[in-house]
């Protein structure tokens, strides 16, 4: 029997119902009951060419592109990012990149796009990230870039770019970074830029003469006009001019005067105060950078009840982190540096935070924040429920196998962002469990990277210092002091190692049958064929034993001796997603069978010498790399 099909009133029932249904409350439907959202995007997709099927799941009949990769949504299941970088994208961008007007973040970087930049881009008035840079893009920058009200990051280097300077930049009140370097664009330039700013590499704007006039950190007026009789001051005003200049300076001297005697006085009261905290006045102002928030010394003393030992979340080698809550109920983690009246100037380090606050991945911890007093240094990250992987892999009850391979993917995806998808690329200099962090869905955070860099640019361009933890250390690193992000590598191998047993490097060696280094028993274990003996006795067997030794041969990898013999973090990342691992682990067993083989090297001599002090710090050569 034929069913017949919906009066009209029944459509309108059931546009109703799904109007009102929770799951697409916010989903933007036209009355066809088809998402915008879904045909901005698959249009997008049309005009892209995709070799690595990075887009494959991208479909144009569903309702939802909120489990689509490369696409984050807010809660309320509506589009607000877009975050494609190196994958080999090619072809142009949709102009109906604009009907996407929930968009926060747009990071397709590193790709081989061409084109223009669609005018239509000016319509995402939320947008507070646009990374296009390093692809082939060509023609004008839109003037409808003035009308992003809330950019604040702006790269479009490295194209082919011409035209005039889009003098609406300069409306973009919220901008703090604007790379515009290596195109081919024109003058005049506005009178004020981003905070950070750069734009070398255009030749009809920073000729030989003016190119330290291309780039800064703060904010500058700039002029790149030739006829310098412009800036000359009439002859008839030059001599009130003169004694304007010399009555303010007097002026000026007095005032001073009186008011360092005064800041004396003020000193010796407060110092008599015994004040519990050291906050210098001139950053008492909330101030706003990019993605990160300025605090008050005061704020975060209150937040963690005046760094209480009872709201200690952990230690390590760059300090102390606190809980914290503040007044709205907010959790937050409180990271207090060592030696923070050393940790550099302080236009240097609110560089190097805002530029770690670029770095945005689902699976590296974000920051909210920082704090900056003459003896202070202090960060502010989400508090993650569920600490640490170290923590919970001590905890009851154990960590189930798929979340601990859902934990390896997560770590090395954040990894992989890190080295070969972030500009600049940051080493991490210290993956470990600890500094894997846990959400409220056990999913993989990678935190503290950036921060040996935070610390170390005070240091000469000759030395720096050996960071890191026992038994994680890379011994090229160890040894030399040179780090790469090969480094990163050996330290993930020694993390998947720790989550197939259940415990850290460091406390490898209490059980009877464990003998010397972690890494030198398992490549015992594994030879011998008992990779059971590995597991950690909390699963009581509740894993996949080809998956193991798939692990197990990934962590092998990751830790060969030499450098140069360690996948990158994208084959490591393929390799755990199943991708390569054989043809790999194949090559390597016949370089070592056929090859010059490295001589014999003992983790357990190489780490004999050294304290099981979490935080490693020997002076060595500079570390390789930005970084």
């Amino acid at each position: 029997m034929e069913v017949p099909s919906p009066s009209p009133p029944s459509l309108l029932l059931l546009l109703l119902f799904l109007i009102s249904s929770p799951s697409t409350s916010m989903a933007l439907l036209s009355p066809q009951g088809v998402n915008s959202e879904v045909q901005a995007l698959m249009a997008i997709k049309n005009l892209l060419k995709d070799p690595h099927g990075v887009l494959k799941n991208w479909d144009k009949d569903s309702v939802d592109p909120c489990s689509w990769t490369t696409v984050t949504c807010s809660p309320d299941k509506l589009v607000t990012g877009l975050e494609a970088p190196s994958q080999s994208l090619s072809g142009m961008l949709s102009p109906l990149i604009g009907n996407l007007t929930n968009l926060q973040n747009v990071l397709l970087q590193n790709n081989n796009i061409t084109g223009p930049i669609p005018a239509e881009i000016g319509k995402l008035s939320k947008l507070t990230t646009l990374d296009l840079s390093s692809n082939h893009l060509y023609g004008g920058i839109p003037t409808t870039v003035g009308h992003l009200e809330s950019l604040q990051y702006l790269r479009l280097n490295n194209n082919t770019l011409s035209g005039p300077f889009p003098s609406a930049s300069a409306n973009l009140s919220q901008l703090v970074f604007l790379d515009l370097s290596y195109n081919n664009l024109s003058g005049p330039i506005p009178g004020s830029l981003a905070r950070t700013f750069n734009i070398v590499g255009n030749p009809l704007i920073c000729g030989a003469n003016t190119e330290k006039d291309c780039y800064g950190t703060a904010p500058m007026p700039m002029s790149y006009n030739l006829n310098s009789s412009q800036g000359a001051l009439p002859p008839a005003k030059s001599k009130s001019h003169k004694f304007a200049i010399a009555f303010g300076s007097a002026t000026g001297c007095i005032s001073f005067l009186f008011l360092a005697v005064g800041f004396v006085f003020w000193w010796k009261h407060r110092r008599n105060r015994q004040i519990l905290f050291d906050v210098d006045d001139q950053h008492m102002e909330n101030v706003s950078l990019g993605n990160v928030k300025r605090f008050q010394f005061r704020e975060l003393q209150s937040a963690t009840d005046n760094f209480s030992s009872k709201n200690i979340l952990g230690k390590g080698g760059f300090g102390y982190v606190y809980r914290g809550q503040f007044p709205d109920g907010t959790l937050v983690a409180v990271k207090r540096l060592k030696d923070g009246n050393a940790a550099g100037g302080e236009a240097q380090f609110q560089t190097e935070v805002e530029m770690i606050s670029l770095a945005l991945h689902r699976n590296l911890l974000r920051l909210y924040g920082f704090c900056m007093t003459a003896t202070e240094r202090l960060l502010v990250y989400p508090y993650m429920s569920n600490g640490s992987v170290a923590s919970r892999l001590k905890a009851k009850p154990p960590l189930d196998w798929a979340t601990r391979k859902r934990i390896a993917l997560g770590a090395g995806r954040g990894l992989l962002y890190l080295h070969e998808q972030c500009d600049p690329k940051i080493i991490h200099r210290d993956v470990k469990a600890a500094n894997i962090l846990l959400d409220d869905f056990c999913e993989a955070i990678v935190g503290d990277f950036g921060l040996a860099k935070l610390l170390d640019h005070r240091d000469s361009h000759v030395t720096t210092a050996v960071r890191g933890t026992v038994g994680h250390i890379a011994p090229e690193y160890l040894s030399t002091g040179q780090s790469s992000d090969k480094t990163d590598v050996f330290g993930f191998g020694i993390l998947l190692l720790e989550l197939i047993t259940g415990q850290t490097a460091l406390e490898f060696g209490k059980a009877a049958n464990q003998k010397g280094a972690m890494l030198d028993w398992v490549k015992k274990m594994h030879q011998e064929k008992k990779l059971d003996v590995l597991v950690d006795k909390g699963l009581k067997g509740g894993y996949d034993r080809i998956e193991l030794e798939e692990m197990v041969q990934v962590a092998l990898l990751c830790t060969q001796y030499l450098p140069g013999h360690r996948p990158k973090m994208s084959e490591v990342v393929r390799m755990l997603e199943g991708d390569g691992l054989a043809e790999r682990w194949e090559a390597s067993q016949r370089a070592d069978s056929h090859k010059f083989k490295v001589p014999e090297f003992s983790f357990s001599r190489c780490y004999s010498d050294l304290t099981d002090d979490s935080s490693l710090l020997v002076q060595a050569v500079e570390l390789s790399g930005p970084r």
